[in-house]
């Protein structure tokens, strides 16, 4: 029986718009719904009023229903799922025509590089700053020295794979829609190889690796921070079938400083004076992590004055200048007092009354009075 116009089924036009569509098939679907509506057709109208709608709400399917109506020149037959049992699916189809593992035959034998190798490594605040010279061993398979690598007993060596006869594929025969299609996957007898080992080293498994644990030499650069990495070329698993080794690379971990914190290539730390030192001005010792170094601190220098030491921060590791410290003042306040200095401090408040020394700026101290009184 010849299916019906998918515009007939929902009762709009060819021009009707996405939301005519979709309005139309609400109402016919509410209509017809096998648990409101009762008759015997209506399980049958409602497939063919949601069928129509999948079509026609669909720019794509819906252009193509308006060129080809129900029957699909492609594919040989209609809209509402196309059974194709027994087919592989769309990726056989394609590896099979643009590549993948039916394409383009691939040797077995040919080199290939080896896979990189991840190393993480703890540094003091210290020696990521001026990086320094050390000795990793890490753990990578290298060749059987009992088999030099072919992995078969010695004495003996491996054959060509009697499945494969030596490509490392395998042809798969598929009946589909379109004729018989061949898609080639990797034998899984050699693994991909195009060889068998009947006899197997007994030192490597067959495998004609093994794992050992080889010390590298690294020159770890000045100015590394937590998180960068360094690739070591060459250093990672070795190559197969003659091919170049991978890369070995080192994910640095830096270690907090007690005194010091860094920022990119800036380094900030706090340096705590004592309130006559702030109020009479003094010049103090500050470390750095290129040594000692004098900073003149000015009278009446207040809490959380900020000042830079240019040029004595962290080198950049990629040679873009030095960074600068930054110093933060913190004036401590002392919590135990003799009698004699809590007399001093008392005459002092007396003196300073609620106008501070300062000609130009009014006392905070005066505002902050104001403000309580509701001044």
């Amino acid at each position: 029986m010849s299916k019906r116009d998918y515009y007939e089924v929902l009762g709009v036009g060819k021009t009707a718009s996405k939301d005519e569509i979709k309005k139309a098939y609400r109402k016919l679907s509410k209509k017809y719904h096998p648990d409101i509506n009762k008759e015997a057709d209506a399980a049958d109208k409602f497939k063919e009023i949601k069928e129509a709608y999948e079509v026609l709400s669909d720019d794509q399917k819906k252009a193509h229903y308006d060129q080809y109506g129900h029957t699909d020149p492609n594919m040989g037959g209609g809209f509402g799922g196309a059974d194709f049992g027994g087919f592989g699916g769309f990726e056989d189809i394609f590896s099979t025509f643009f590549g993948g593992s039916g394409g383009r035959r691939r040797d077995p034998n040919a080199p290939r590089q080896g896979a990189d190798l991840q190393y993480t490594m703890s540094l003091k605040f210290e020696e990521a700053v001026f990086g320094k010279e050390t000795e990793i061993e890490i753990p990578r398979e290298e060749e059987c020295e009992t088999c030099f690598g072919t992995g078969a007993k010695p004495g003996t060596k491996p054959v060509t794979c009697t499945h494969c006869h030596g490509t490392g594929q395998l042809n798969v025969e598929q009946n589909t829609p379109f004729g018989k299609i061949v898609n080639r996957r990797v034998c899984n007898h050699c693994n991909g190889t195009g060889k068998l080992i009947p006899d197997k080293c007994t030192t490597c498994g067959g495998t004609g690796k093994v794992t050992k644990r080889k010390k590298i030499s690294v020159n770890i650069p000045a100015g590394i921070d937590d998180g960068q990495q360094l690739r070591v070329s060459g250093q990672g698993e070795p190559g197969v079938n003659g091919g170049p080794a991978g890369d070995l690379y080192i994910v640095f971990h830096v270690r907090s400083h007690e005194f010091f914190e860094r920022d990119g290539d800036d380094i900030y730390c706090e340096m705590p004076i004592t309130v006559v030192q702030a109020a009479l001005g003094d010049e103090i010792q500050v470390p750095t992590l290129h040594g000692k170094v004098n900073l003149k601190v000015p009278a009446g220098t207040q809490n959380g004055t900020r000042f830079r030491l240019k040029g004595k921060g962290v080198a950049n590791v990629r040679g873009y200048g030095q960074g600068d410290q930054h110093i933060r003042i913190r004036v401590v306040t002392p919590t135990k007092l003799t009698d004699r200095q809590k007399q001093l401090l008392r005459e002092f408040a007396e003196l300073s009354g609620e106008n501070a020394p300062d000609e130009n700026e009014e006392s905070f101290f005066a505002k902050v009075k104001r403000a309580i009184k509701g001044d």
